[in-house]
């Protein structure tokens, strides 16, 4: 191959202009942070109570794509540095026109339990599956397991299962009279009513019982303070009664079916198997709800309906049906108060964004000038 030689007698290229220069620098701005946004961390807050107290309202987070490898991007024509829509303007950032298949980069971890977990909800079918509401939930369950909740404890495999940071549970605290001592001591002890001004929960009656007292939630060490207190008369564990996954008020299954899942509840669920890659299902009236959703929307296959209490395809009853990617099964660590696993079900791999690795930052939303840091949350690592 020729090359041409400079000519020495060639006027001098043209300075960039100062506009030239800014457009450049921003531009190159842009595509740096958008690769490392989407190849090795993103930085998250944490919006809602759901994983308190392990994470708190106002932490900011590093997520880490290294962990489980990043995904291509599946939406391709998208504003960049932007989710679903345009800050300020609030117009949608993106445009459907071209979906193309997604990949998974090779990571130097799988997904384990109690892994602290972003993902895009599953359930939210107006988006894309990569621009879906990023939620952070603990990973409880891996793909193969099996999940069960006794009481409130989970069981894997049939075995109490290790759960890592600070679950918390919903009670009622009944005490003898509201008053300063019982406000300073919930204070004190971290528990949070993100509905008060000032965070701290309010007296009030149980609707059930006419008892005068707290609703509260918080983790096992400050139940077993409470229930010390000579101010308290009685702390009883309270959860709502909801209806879970699978909804199977929305299938026409059997009934031995319903009458099961009927008594599910954020407390007493299960047991449940958790779908594996490779993992071929007989597909019967009993179980044929639950994998439902993975059949007709997960895994992109065509002609699927339901019909008399089974998963067609074509018109036709599918009997067995071969997993084609893993699933996990995910949860909030504040047990009574996150829509979860429990609510909507499986979360795909590929709907898996990162690990939660960092707290690098941590504002306390009922903390004044002085105290609006928390000092002590930052730099530290999530377990």
């Amino acid at each position: 191959m020729l090359f041409r030689k400079p000519d020495p007698n060639a006027p001098p290229k043209p300075p960039k202009s100062k506009s030239r220069e800014w457009v450049d620098s921003l531009l190159f701005a842009v595509i740096a942070a958008t690769l490392i946004r989407w190849a090795t961390f993103e930085a998250y807050v944490i919006p809602s109570p759901s994983m308190e107290h392990s994470l708190l309202v106002g932490d900011y987070l590093f997520v880490s794509k290294l962990h489980y490898g990043p995904i291509t991007p599946q939406t391709p024509l998208q504003v960049p540095l932007t989710h679903q829509t345009v800050p300020i303007f609030n117009f949608k950032s993106y445009s459907d026109l071209i979906q193309l298949p997604t990949y998974r980069l090779p990571g130097f971890s799988s997904i384990k339990r109690n892994d602290v977990v972003v993902f895009h909800v599953p359930h939210e079918q107006q988006y894309p599956a990569d621009l879906r509401t990023n939620y952070i939930k603990r990973c409880i369950a891996i793909a193969g397991d099996t999940l069960e909740i006794r009481q409130g404890q989970v069981f894997i495999n049939g075995k109490p299962g290790t759960i890592a940071g600070a679950p918390q549970t919903t009670y009622f605290l009944e005490v003898e009279t509201p008053n300063d001592e019982v406000r300073q001591a919930l204070h004190d002890q971290g528990v949070v009513d993100y509905d008060q001004p000032d965070g701290i929960p309010a007296a009030g009656t149980n609707p059930e019982t006419g008892k005068v007292g707290y609703i509260i939630s918080c983790p096992a060490n400050v139940a077993e303070y409470f229930r010390k207190q000579p101010y308290v008369k009685s702390l009883t564990v309270t959860a709502p009664e909801v209806q879970l996954f699978p909804d199977v008020a929305d299938f026409h299954v059997s009934d031995a079916m319903s009458a099961v899942q009927r008594k599910w509840q954020l407390d007493s669920y299960g047991p449940l198997p958790i779908p594996k890659k490779g993992q071929t299902i007989a597909l019967t009236p009993a179980n044929a709800a639950i994998y439902y959703k993975i059949v007709s929307q997960y895994e992109h296959n065509a002609g699927i309906t339901w019909k008399d209490g089974m998963i067609q395809q074509n018109g036709q009853p599918l009997t067995s049906y071969t997993i084609k990617q893993n699933y996990y099964w995910m949860m909030g660590d504040n047990r009574h108060n996150s829509e979860d696993s429990r609510f909507w079900g499986f979360v795909p791999e590929d709907h898996v964004v990162g690990k939660a690795v960092l707290i690098w930052l941590s504002l306390d939303p009922f903390g004044n000038a002085a105290h609006k840091v928390r000092w002590g949350r930052l730099f530290h690592t999530i377990d």
